[in-house]
């Protein structure tokens, strides 16, 4: 399920997960459900709770899908509104995966204008190819980084796509990263803050292997 690493100046966020088939430059993956052609409703998982300030975007994820933020959490107010906002971004790329949704607006308010339209190319990816996203994915060992300024930030993380799989929407198929694939995926990221408050993605990158657990 990963996503590709765009690391271009205005790169987008990227997910390495299981498959491939979603990767640009790096390795993506996704996850997927056996069977049923119908998608989970959404109102089967619960929304992450969100951060204070301006409104945030509604966004569930199907009980089929587990995407969990192992320890992210600071005891600093300033690095914990980046963290809240840095996972509402990665649950709203995969929402939109699921949901069949390119255009999500939810992904459109955590990312900055330049890297918008690669984030939706990742999504394309999977969605072009009927392919939604099942299993578990657990991001672990947030590291984060505030500018002096306090409007631009790094957060780096890691992924482990053991039991992350892509599901085909019209055969049912159920596919995993390919033999041999190393499951960890190490995650470079640059937010900006906006006028509103909201830590949006500014670049992405990933490198499959990276991280270990």
């Amino acid at each position: 399920m990963a996503r590709r690493a765009l690391t271009t100046t205005a790169a987008a966020l990227t997910a390495t997960l299981l498959l491939t088939a979603c990767g640009g430059g790096d390795d993506k993956s996704s996850a997927g459900m056996e069977g049923a052609d119908t998608e989970p409703s959404a109102s089967a998982s619960s929304s992450a709770s969100t951060p204070s300030g301006p409104e945030r975007p509604d966004i569930t994820l199907p009980s089929s899908f587990r995407l969990t933020f192992e320890n992210w959490t600071s005891s600093d107010p300033g690095q914990q509104a980046l963290l809240n906002d840095a996972k509402e971004e990665v649950r709203a790329g995969y929402a939109a995966i699921i949901a069949n949704d390119p255009d999500s607006e939810a992904v459109a308010f955590y990312d900055t204008e330049g890297v918008h339209g690669l984030t939706k190319e990742w999504i394309k990816s999977y969605t072009d190819k009927n392919l939604t996203v099942i299993g578990d994915l657990p991001a672990f060992n947030p590291k984060v980084t505030l500018a002096e300024n306090g409007r631009g930030a790094s957060l780096s993380y890691c992924t482990d796509e053991s039991k992350a799989k892509t599901r085909n929407r019209k055969t049912g198929k159920v596919e995993g990263n390919p033999a041999g694939t190393s499951p960890y995926v190490f995650y470079s990221v640059s937010l900006a803050k906006s006028e509103q408050g909201v830590w949006q993605n500014a670049s992405v990158h990933s490198e499959r292997g990276r991280c270990s657990k």
